[in-house]
């Protein structure tokens, strides 16, 4: 997995670097894969923390973000 910085960026893409929005779906996703949901990316729960799992999926996309404006 990638080191948490180049995650953050990629993923930042991916919500049109709006830093809050990314905060608030990360933050959501990681409490689902805390509470035992399976992630979509190749990465074990357990040598990897949930947040670093979340961002990976946002930046692989994984995860489809609507932004509603």
């Amino acid at each position: 997995m990638l080191k948490t910085e180049q995650l953050t960026a990629m993923a930042l893409e991916r919500v049109s670097h709006d830093r809050y929005l990314l905060a608030k779906v990360v933050g959501i996703r990681a409490k689902e894969l805390a509470d035992g949901a399976r992630p979509y990316v190749k990465a074990n729960p357990k040598l990897y923390k949930f947040v670093d799992i979340a961002l990976a999926e946002i930046a692989e996309g994984k995860i489809e973000i609507i932004l509603e404006r």
